[in-house]
């Protein structure tokens, strides 16, 4: 028979247990890597992924992270990214902004003196977040079987700072996605990246369609599915 953990780890247990959403978060992973996607990508960072995603896009590379996951508090995610001394930090998912408690962890990293950024499939409000951080929206493109989940509200609250990404399974999605660019100006709000479905669309396609087209925008690959086994996790 297993013994009974000691009275003071079961109080402690409980005590995580009852802290409020706001304090608490559910983790899928936290790992050390290269930053794969946006402007950043090649840069080391700590990736905290968390658990729980809204959408199912056909496409989804990361389905692992829609249930399993542990719960960690504020402090303990804080800690977690601390032992990486490394000066990024990406918060991810599945969809972090589902969790309360992810705008008190992103406020919480950028306290610490860390670039921050947020990656969102662009289906929850992104205002309120704190202005240090680097808000990437994923913009869904019909393929995914997502873009009627879109929260158009959020390409107007896009700066400088922030950036768009569309993933894109053919030209069908990336005749759409331009049409979206040229009617939100989004060119002129933020850094705009064209990232093709791994293994659906060839990046030589897109990257053709991009410079026949004239767009101001950039061909994006998933710098990990290059290095590292496609499946990897992580990476």
């Amino acid at each position: 028979m297993t013994a009974a953990p000691p009275a003071a780890a079961r109080r402690a247990a409980d005590a995580v247990l009852r802290r409020p959403a706001a304090e608490r978060l559910r983790v899928n992973e936290i790992f050390y890597s290269l930053q794969g996607e946006s402007t950043r990508a090649g840069w080391p960072c700590v990736l905290v992924r968390l658990t729980g995603c809204q959408m199912r896009c056909t496409w989804c590379d990361s389905a692992y992270s829609f249930y399993a996951g542990s719960w960690m508090g504020l402090d303990e995610v804080l800690d977690a990214v601390a032992a990486y001394d490394c000066p990024m930090v990406e918060v991810t998912g599945g969809e972090p902004l589902l969790q309360p408690a992810t705008r008190p962890l992103l406020a919480a990293l950028a306290d610490r003196g860390h670039e921050v950024l947020l990656e969102t499939g662009g289906g929850l409000d992104i205002a309120g977040i704190d202005p240090r951080v680097r808000r990437i929206v994923d913009v869904k493109c019909p393929d995914s079987g997502e873009s009627a989940a879109n929260h158009w509200p959020n390409l107007d609250l896009l700066t400088r700072r922030d950036e768009v990404k569309f993933v894109l399974a053919g030209e069908e999605d990336y005749r759409w996605a331009v049409r979206v660019v040229a009617e939100h100006r989004l060119g002129e709000r933020c850094a705009v990246n064209l990232a093709p479905v791994h293994g659906r669309l060839d990046p030589t396609l897109l990257a053709e369609w991009v410079l026949r087209d004239r767009l101001r925008a950039r061909v994006q690959l998933q710098l990990h599915k290059l290095l590292w086994d496609p499946g990897a996790r992580g990476v």
